[in-house]
């Protein structure tokens, strides 16, 4: 089968688009054949040696799959071959197939499409974590959204509306915040003067809950735009700049930083998180909530892709197919 493979550690533009092994399917193993592989930002820092995991190499990199079961293991209880299912791994989506545990694999209804499915999964999924376990958020409650035009931010615009918060989305360009006001967002900002609008936004309270995948300068921005008894948010630092937090604030401010790490939660509350899937899934269904696919592209341009999405020229999520 192809896949897209790093060879070593190295820029993006080095992935190679070549011939694989094929999974087996063994004791607990699910054979998934791709009908649609999402591409996230921390793909790109894998392969460049930057994530907090560095697999041995060679490894196929990619966190989500959606398709059809084509073998099960003799282990396998949930599955059956035919199923149409999305799966979240570590390593390994990049590939016309894979095999994975069929713990990490969730069933899909037929009227959910592959391309929705891998969005609802890294991207939503974090954003849903973010907001229902860390973040308790609460009806009334005013949400800001750094980064609001990227897979996480519209996820958390969409999901912050569903869980009746006021959605401030926060955004480089015009265009994206376009696209932040369509996914729902009640106001939308740019980053230059973003603590006196956001002063202005909010009548003066603050921020109940700031939610930061991209860190930097805008953490201290929203650190001290933060309410009393407010969450912040800690998703990743997509402006490649790790803040130092003065801790003095959260003692004058009384508010709370958090850390949202998602991966690590499906790992160790994996009963929370099927339920949470199985909730946004239902959204989904529903009409609540609506994936912002920017693109589909083929398998083989998957360096091309994930180059878009470090370059920050994305608005929403970008999809490969087989």
């Amino acid at each position: 089968m192809k896949a897209v493979v790093a060879r070593e550690y190295g820029p993006i533009e080095n992935l190679d688009y070549a011939d694989w092994p094929e999974p087996n399917a063994t004791g607990r193993t699910v054979v998934i054949e791709a009908e649609a592989i999402g591409v996230n930002y921390p793909d790109g820092l894998l392969v460049q040696g930057l994530y907090q995991a560095k697999p041995p190499t060679p490894f196929v990199p990619g966190m989500e799959m959606a398709g059809r079961v084509s073998a099960v293991g003799e282990a396998v209880t949930k599955f059956k071959v035919g199923d149409r299912v999305v799966s979240f791994t570590p390593l390994g989506a990049y590939a016309e197939k894979i095999g994975v545990d069929e713990s990490v694999v969730i069933k899909l209804p037929d009227n959910v499409s592959g391309a929705d499915a891998c969005a609802l999964i890294c991207g939503y999924g974090t954003s849903h974590h973010a907001l229902k376990q860390r973040a308790q958020i609460k009806p009334g409650e005013t949400l800001v959204v750094l980064g609001a035009a990227g897979t996480t931010g519209l996820a958390a615009i969409q999901i912050g509306k569903i869980m009746g918060a006021k959605v401030i989305a926060v955004a480089s360009t015009p265009e994206k915040r376009e696209v932040a006001k369509a996914a729902g967002a009640d106001i939308t900002l740019g980053y230059e003067n973003l603590r006196e609008t956001l002063k202005e936004a909010t009548g003066g309270k603050g921020v109940d809950v700031g939610y930061d995948p991209v860190g930097g300068d805008m953490f201290d921005v929203l650190a001290r735009s933060m309410a009393w008894n407010g969450r912040l948010l800690v998703i990743g630092f997509t402006s490649g700049k790790i803040p130092q937090f003065p801790v003095n604030l959260a003692l004058v401010k009384g508010f709370s930083v958090v850390g949202v790490f998602w991966g690590t939660f499906t790992a160790k509350e994996p009963e929370a998180h099927e339920e949470n899937m199985h909730e946004l899934i239902d959204w989904l269904v529903a009409g609540k909530l609506k994936p912002v696919i920017e693109g589909i592209y083929p398998l083989a341009e998957a360096k091309d892709v994930l180059r878009r999405i470090h370059d920050r020229a994305v608005a929403g999520k970008l999809i490969l197919k087989p």
